[in-house]
């Protein structure tokens, strides 16, 4: 099922114009960044993280835990609406992409299992280089 249309619409040239070439690559093209070298994936800092796109709030650092899988993890969404949620059949598996829900920019995947220490059994696996932590005052 495809998403609704997003809030925020842009051309690719704005994009560009917009995002590093790897934050287009990860945002607009469903790139992934290395495992271990984003520079939220050690982060204890309390704030926001926002889309690096567009400036949604999509996590809270109250729900950020250390998952050992390489990039930040997160247990819960902002907001029920803050992501949009789609299948994923690249590389050969089925997966469940993030999307920020305001400009569909690619965020991560989510993984959902029993073996994850969280309330909701579930890992958001977010690409640092998607979002923007706004450090609480």
């Amino acid at each position: 099922m495809d998403p609704v249309a997003p809030k925020v619409t842009k051309s690719e040239q704005e994009w560009r114009a917009q995002l590093t070439p790897e934050e287009y690559a990860v945002l607009r093209e469903a790139a992934t960044e290395p495992p271990w070298r984003g520079e939220y994936v050690d982060t204890r800092t309390v704030g926001v993280y926002e889309c690096r796109g567009c400036g949604a709030e999509l996590f809270r650092s109250e729900t950020k835990f250390e998952s050992h899988c390489g990039w930040p993890s997160f247990y819960d969404p902002a907001s029920t609406d803050a992501v949009i949620l789609r299948e994923d059949r690249s590389l050969g598996m089925v997966r469940t992409e993030v999307l920020c829900a305001t400009c569909h920019g690619h965020l991560g995947h989510v993984f959902e299992g029993e073996g994850y220490p969280t309330p909701t059994d579930q890992r958001y696996c977010i690409n640092s280089i998607a979002v923007r932590l706004v450090p609480a005052e």
